[in-house]
């Protein structure tokens, strides 16, 4: 499996393009806009087709890219129900955006449940849940490559911001202690935003939450 970190967007925010050329198929986390453009030369390149798109949670610059994702490649999309208005109704988003931005909805296929146990090109994937700053964000955790997709929850000596809409502070100090900090310290974390991290080094070191 080959991982592929994709800033795009407005804010950069990082998409996340898994591949396995030996079976041909493709897993891409996150569609912030414009991301096509970067995941189509890659598929092309290491011959694989999109099966699955997967959303950490429903804010725009996740999503905003996800409605071309889908139509160009048939994936299939994966997200929490808590989000299922974001992220079908993206609309009630537009209040707080800039004129310039446009979102289009996306119709999820399979609403996420914290536990069940999903596969990714052949590998066993845990979905955690971890909401704070938007109520619908997960973790995709790979046990065995020792990596965590985390969304916006939290970033390298940072975490999510809970000033917006639906945004909880408390909640979210207790999603990082309860469902990050609980993997494998040398657990390398992958977030929205940002240069990837481990959970060690946020257990030590992030002036938000310690440990």
């Amino acid at each position: 499996m080959k991982l592929h970190v994709l800033p795009a967007g407005p804010i950069q925010t990082n998409a996340y393009l898994l591949t396995a050329p030996e079976r041909g198929e493709a897993v891409l986390i996150d569609a912030p806009g414009d991301v096509w453009a970067e995941v189509a030369p890659i598929l092309e390149a290491d011959k694989c087709k999109l099966t699955e798109l997967w959303i950490t949670h429903g804010h725009w610059d996740h999503t905003q890219g996800g409605a071309e994702v889908v139509r160009a490649t048939g994936a299939k999309v994966f997200a929490h129900p808590d989000d299922k208005t974001l992220i079908e109704t993206p609309k009630v988003m537009s209040a707080f955006l800039g004129s310039g931005i446009t979102l289009e909805p996306i119709m999820v296929d399979h609403w996420l449940k914290p536990g069940e146990p999903l596969t990714a090109l052949g590998v066993p994937v845990e979905v955690r849940h971890v909401p704070g700053h938007c109520p619908g964000n997960v973790l995709f955790y790979f046990a065995q490559g020792g990596v965590a997709f985390v969304g916006d929850a939290l970033f390298n000596g940072n975490i999510g911001r809970t000033d917006l809409p639906m945004g909880n502070h408390a909640q979210l100090e207790r999603s990082i202690r309860e469902q990050i900090y609980t993997l494998p310290a040398a657990t390398v974390v992958y977030a929205g935003h940002g240069e990837p991290t481990t959970v060690g080094q946020e257990m030590k070191h992030n002036p938000y939450v310690r440990a």
